[in-house]
């Protein structure tokens, strides 16, 4: 096994290994140059550049003209502030990992990205754990993208742009855990071919877990229940006007075995409907109480059984949902 230092060089993988290289910025870029040299002079084109936690504070000049055949780059954990021009020359790059760096500003990536090479080959993008607080107009150009991370950062909303993506069909996967996120926009719907979406740790999750909690109802709102599920008649006369406005408020449970109604207490649950007929999309209803929310434990029909059945897969199912969307 090589030691932390040694560059290797992985034969028949066209990768030079230059990760925790140990030496100054400066000793770094000569031994970079001096490797470029040396692949050109080769028949095998260099495919792969490993160059994490080397204390880089800007990319190598070296990349700007060494490596034009190099489909992956790996510059993670150093402490970038920009990803330069240097990168723009890399024309046939389809995977870029620079997480846990410090990458965040206006100039966090170089200009005419969008114009470049790239917005055709760049396909994997990985920006986590650094300090972004928006997401970058340039990388909703980033025609061929496949899989964007952008967790650990501090986005604290996305922008509605983000359907632009509409044009980008090769899109599956979108990491934005760990950051400060309290919404999400609708045109997030568009992308209609997306297979992963990580939300976890971010204030809207937290926010909706909490919610999903159960207060039980007050003596009144039972009063309320009790006179609308078992059609007690009154009048107008019979009772004070704020009564009378708050029975006029009561919402049916949307459960068919139920028949119940609530008024201000009520059970958050989770319904997974299929979108574009393949994806299926979260979406709130309300049930009067958390019996609602359970397949009954008994059935006197076959067809109740079945139906039954097909509420424990779905719960199921939902539950699954749940956790890759909000957890994965």
């Amino acid at each position: 096994m090589e030691e932390a230092g040694a560059a290797v060089i992985a034969a028949g993988e066209a990768e030079l290994n230059l990760s925790r290289f140990s030496v100054s910025p400066e000793t770094l870029e000569s031994e970079l140059e001096a490797r470029g040299e040396e692949r050109r002079g080769a028949r095998e084109a260099l495919l792969r550049l490993l160059l994490p936690h080397n204390r880089l504070v800007s990319l190598p000049r070296a990349l700007g003209n060494g490596f034009p055949h190099l489909q992956l780059l790996d510059v993670s954990g150093n402490a970038l502030t920009a990803l330069g021009p240097e990168l723009l020359a890399l024309r046939g790059l389809r995977t870029l990992l620079a997480k846990n760096n410090r990458l965040g500003g206006p100039g966090a990536l170089p200009k005419g990205l969008a114009q470049s090479p790239l917005c055709r080959s760049l396909q994997v993008l990985n920006l986590s754990g650094n300090c972004f607080q928006e997401v970058p107009a340039s990388l909703l150009e980033l025609r061929a993208l496949q899989t964007l991370s952008l967790g650990g950062n501090q986005l604290q909303s996305i922008p509605a742009e983000i359907e632009n993506l509409r044009r980008l069909h090769s899109l599956r996967s979108l990491s934005l855990h760990n950051n400060l996120l309290t919404y999400l926009p609708r045109e997030i719907l568009n992308l209609i071919h997306l297979e992963e979406l990580s939300l976890r740790g971010n204030p809207l999750v937290v926010r909706f877990v909490r919610d999903l909690t159960y207060d039980p109802p007050t003596l009144l709102e039972l009063a309320a229940r009790t006179i609308k599920i078992r059609n007690i008649s009154y009048t107008p006369y019979d009772l004070p006007g704020n009564l009378l406005r708050y029975l006029s408020s009561a919402s049916n449970c949307p459960n068919p075995k139920c028949g119940g109604v609530y008024f201000d207490c009520c059970v958050r649950q989770i319904k997974f409907v299929d979108f574009c007929g393949k994806y299926r999309l979260p979406l709130m209803h309300y049930l009067c109480s958390p019996e609602c929310s359970s397949p009954c434990s008994s059935a006197s029909h076959s067809s109740t059984s079945q139906s039954e059945s097909d509420s424990e897969d779905e719960a199921s199912v939902a539950a699954h949902r749940m956790q890759k969307v909000l957890l994965g």
